[in-house]
């Protein structure tokens, strides 16, 4: 629908006077976005069958012709339900025909109509109205000629600030003395929405139409006046950022003219280097190219500038080719992990047989290793020696607590301050494509709505894959599969399987006395002599004062609180020194107290007698082997199971089956079959606090409670594990070789194991087959032969 014509307003209005003599059945003509005021002339494209027929049936008589606004304008063929029933009646002062059979007329609006009824709605529209002449002004006021004069403002304002004013039409609207009329024609130069638009022409009161329009007026002039000042923002900018271009072109016109280069230019010209550097694969060097591209087209300043140029330093700083040379030496390699580590035969047997495959094929993709066991037994350590061996550079990244899938595969570059992954930022950082790269903490990552950080690892670790490993960042596949990957964990249970069965699993159980003192003297206080400024004669720590230290200051599978302790005595040396004293220092068992205060660990069941219904079991835990004791107690009762000590349902399900085995067992105990009937059993394991779980203190158990019913003591030197089955088999447990060293520490001689698991004593260190007995068992009847034998193996001796 086309605005008022301003020039044939301002003719007509000098020509016509305002027609009331008008027949009262009518053509309709629905109209569809507009209402038609009085004195309002307007073009009006006619395209719809019926309102054709209306405009001839119109012209054919004496030009008239009812005008009403449809209530929807997305109506083709509008019922008289879906037509406003006040209109205006118009008078057509111009046709013209169009080819396609459309008409385009100029009507005018003449005076306020309602229909009565509908005469005709076949094969056009003929409505009966009724003419609403406007009620008379008697005397226009004060009051009425102020508001007059507002509605002539707001107005000028409204077309001026749309750029439509101009001096006929503000002089039109200065001659009008009528206020209906003056609100008509201010109403016809606004913007309205229809239903405001059909409410003003069904207000016949001039007064009253005069005051709506006023108030419209104040909301359109804000509109118009906050429209005309977003655009005169939107200009300013747009021509800010066109001169600043414009002069940017100048100055680099001068600079070329003049031979120089300006910044821009250089930056451009040192990414190209770059690129060129980078040896890229062809779809990561298509891409450079690409984005160098949009960069030289943008501003300089702008943001998306700057993400361009971190994308283009990511890509051009990766190592694409970059890799060190690989010595395959196995004598040296050998030598540097004995030197750096002693011990760890397997991982150390398994690094050199990697070697050994890779100097027969070169071409062999990079092993994913996990090395599990508790901490402070050299998993990052070792993870260093090894990059040694191999001349290869080494990164370590922490996984622990990570919840973000982004910190593996990378943030999408719509962020702000995106980054690539942690795998990415590694290579980047140790300028190589063929790192061991260290994942510490393998076990203790997270998950939560941002995504799971172990099913984003599946790519990377695969071998299969991980050749085309895509970051979200890049949106480029990059190649891992030159990466040795080396992951640590302390415990495999909660490392997902898919993610577990991509590694190899191996198993560093931890250091025993012997294995300790020797790593101690080697390593360990050569270190801390070094880190406080001491000369290496400065201390001298005696076999047995570190014995003492290894078995009654420090509690753990690995080496850390052993250092603490060492650190401790050397820093107290180097006080000494400093105040005045000379050295060197010899620290032995007696004076070990001055240095490092009364013992922190002491064996549990030291000196203590034996005791009905004590039992020595062993159990696993994530810093290594630990003795654990269980008490077992009958009391009076009605022949209930009573368990304490934190237990967890796999432990409670191994008590149970204890249970039954000892009820379907009194009669070898020595007691009527009845004899539990009236009494409530009582297992509890100590160390309350501590959660436990796991069936590998079932024997243990058993024997604790047949100890309490036979009224006989267990010789708690000899401890066992072993899981238990009603039928009173001994099943096979795991982690043999932690639980070995964590009786060793507590002073244990004696193991009662399964059977099963004898073939694990093969790769139990020397020094503790030396120093344990093992015990073999397949059935319950041998381990209480054992655990009530006449002669119990003796005690481990306080002194080494």
């Amino acid at each position: 629908m086309a605005e008022t014509d301003k020039d044939d307003l301002i003719s007509i209005l000098e020509e016509h006077e305002r027609e009331t003599d008008v027949p009262n059945t009518l053509p309709l003509l629905p109209v569809r976005d507009a209402v038609i005021f009085i004195d309002m002339v307007l073009p009006l494209f006619v395209s719809r069958e019926k309102s054709v027929q209306a405009v001839e049936e119109a012209v054919s008589g004496e030009g008239f012709l009812f005008l009403a606004t449809q209530k929807d304008p997305g109506i083709e063929n509008p019922k008289p339900t879906d037509i406003f029933s006040v209109g205006t009646v118009g008078r057509i002062l111009r046709v013209l025909k169009l080819p396609d059979g459309s008409v385009k007329i100029l009507a005018q609006g003449v005076v306020r109509g309602r229909i009565l009824n509908y005469e005709k709605t076949s094969p056009l529209f003929q409505v009966k109205i009724k003419t609403l002449p406007e009620q008379p002004v008697e005397k226009v006021g004060l009051e009425i000629e102020a508001l007059m004069r507002n509605v002539r403002e707001q107005s000028e304002k409204v077309l001026a600030l749309r750029g439509e004013l101009t001096a006929d039409v503000k002089a039109i609207l200065g001659s009008i003395e009528d206020p209906g009329r003056l609100a008509d024609i201010a109403a016809s130069n606004l913007k309205l929405k229809i239903n405001e638009s059909q409410l003003l022409l069904e207000l016949i009161d001039p007064i009253d139409r005069l005051k709506k329009i006023n108030d419209l007026l104040f909301r359109e002039v804000e509109l118009s006046a906050m429209q005309a000042k977003i655009q005169s923002d939107v200009r300013d900018e747009i021509s800010k950022s066109q001169r600043d271009y414009f002069l940017r072109e100048q100055v680099r016109a001068i600079h070329r003219e003049l031979g120089d280069f300006d910044d821009r230019s250089m930056e451009i010209a040192e990414y190209r280097k770059k690129i060129r550097r980078a040896r890229m694969p062809r779809e990561a060097d298509k891409e450079a190219r690409k984005q160098l591209k949009r960069l030289e087209q943008m501003y300089p300043d702008s943001a998306e500038a700057t993400i361009v140029r971190t994308y283009l330093d990511w890509l051009t700083e990766l190592p694409w080719k970059k890799a060190t040379k690989d010595v395959i030496d196995i004598q040296a390699a050998k030598r540097i992990l004995d030197t750096e580590h002693y011990g760890l035969k397997a991982v150390k047997d398994r690094v050199l047989e990697y070697l050994s495959v890779r100097k027969l094929n070169p071409k062999m993709k990079g092993p994913i290793l996990c090395f599990v066991g508790p901490p402070g037994v050299g998993k990052t350590s070792l993870g260093q020696a090894i990059a040694r061996s191999l001349n290869r550079k080494f990164v370590r990244v922490s996984l622990g607590g990570l919840r973000d899938e982004a910190e593996i595969r990378g943030h999408r570059r719509t962020y702000i301050g995106a980054l690539p992954g942690r795998i990415l930022q590694g290579l980047k950082q140790c300028g190589t494509n063929n790192p061991v790269f260290m994942m510490d903490e393998i076990d203790k990552l997270g998950a939560d709505f941002r995504g799971d950080p172990a099913s984003a690892l599946l790519e990377a670790l695969d071998p299969e894959q991980n050749f085309e490993f895509s970051d979200h960042y890049l949106n480029i596949p990059f190649n891992l599969s030159n990466v040795m990957f080396i992951l640590t964990a302390n415990m495999t249970d909660s490392i997902p399987p898919a993610l577990l069965d991509r590694m190899e699993i191996i198993i560093l159980s931890g250091y025993s006395e012997e294995e300790k003192r020797i790593i101690a003297y080697k390593h360990l206080i050569p270190r801390q002599l070094k880190e406080t400024g001491l000369r290496p004669d400065a201390v001298h720590i005696s076999p047995t004062a570190l014995s003492l230290m290894i078995r009654e200051y420090t509690a753990e599978a690995g080496l850390r609180n052993l250092e603490r302790e060492i650190q401790t005595i050397c820093r107290k040396v180097a006080r000494r020194i400093a105040e005045g004293q000379a050295p060197p220092f010899r620290i032995t068992k007696g004076s070990l107290v001055k240095f490092l205060g009364i013992p922190k660990f002491i064996p549990e069941m030291e000196d203590e007698p034996e005791q009905v219904g004590l039992a020595t079991g062993l159990a696993w835990t994530q810093v290594g082997g630990e003795v654990m004791y269980v008490e077992a107690t009958l009391i009076p009762g009605k022949g209930e199971l009573i368990l304490t000590g934190q237990l967890g349902e796999v432990m409670q399900e191994s008590a149970r089956a204890a249970v039954s085995y000892a009820r379907k067992n009194l009669d070898a105990a020595g007691v009527d079959e009845g004899y539990l009937d009236n009494l409530d059993i009582h297992i509890h394991v100590p160390a309350g606090a501590t959660p436990k779980d796991g069936p590998s203190a079932g024997i243990a158990m058993a024997a604790a409670l047949i100890s309490a019913i036979r009224k006989k003591p267990v010789d708690t030197t000899i401890a066992m594990t072993g899981e238990i089955t009603l039928l009173g088999r001994v099943l096979p447990v795991g982690g043999l070789k932690e639980k070995a060293l964590g009786a060793l520490r507590t002073g244990i001689r004696t193991i009662v194991i399964p059977d099963k698991n004898q073939k694990e004593l093969k790769e139990m260190p020397p020094s503790v087959k030396r120093r344990i007995r093992f015990v073999p068992v397949r059935h319950m009847d041998e381990v209480l032969s054992v655990a009530f034998g006449k002669t119990s193996p003796a005690r481990s001796p306080k002194k080494p």
